[in-house]
């Protein structure tokens, strides 16, 4: 692959990991500002998971969503979210596919899953503060 094409597919990443980080942060401030944590505690228990993972969750997606848009500890965070991610899928998982449902399908809650997987794999991508002090994009490694 030519340094070309490696910039190519490291700023893929990123974009990648943006996506996920908002989504993350996004979530995390709807738990919080507009369900409030008493209310996402109480829908919580409505589907069978204990309330007080409201407490948890919601900061947890606050805090990966941050950490993913700026690109730190990146494989860490991401495979983090994946259990998060898993139970929002068990919740949405008898709905059916697609938001044609009025709770929304599983399909949604599904793909977060493969790209929490993907991110954990891949990394960071240009654009990252692991990348801090390579102008954003990958260095070629060092021969010893």
């Amino acid at each position: 692959m030519n340094a070309d094409q490696q910039n190519l597919q490291d700023y893929g990443i990123a974009i990648l990991r943006i996506a996920l980080g908002a989504m993350f942060l996004a979530h995390g401030l709807l738990k919080v500002f507009v369900f409030t944590l008493p209310g996402t505690a109480g829908f919580f228990e409505s589907v069978g998971f204990p309330g007080f993972a409201a407490y948890i969750v919601a900061p947890a997606e606050i805090l990966a969503g941050i950490a993913l848009l700026v690109g730190f500890r990146t494989r860490l965070v991401a495979a983090a979210t994946i259990p998060l991610l898993l139970g929002a899928l068990s919740v949405h998982a008898g709905n059916g596919w697609v938001f044609s449902n009025e709770n929304g399908g599983w399909e949604y809650p599904a793909y977060l899953v493969v790209a929490a997987i993907a991110q954990a794999l891949l990394g960071a991508g240009a654009l990252s503060v692991e990348r801090l002090g390579t102008g954003g994009v990958a260095t070629k490694p060092q021969n010893a």
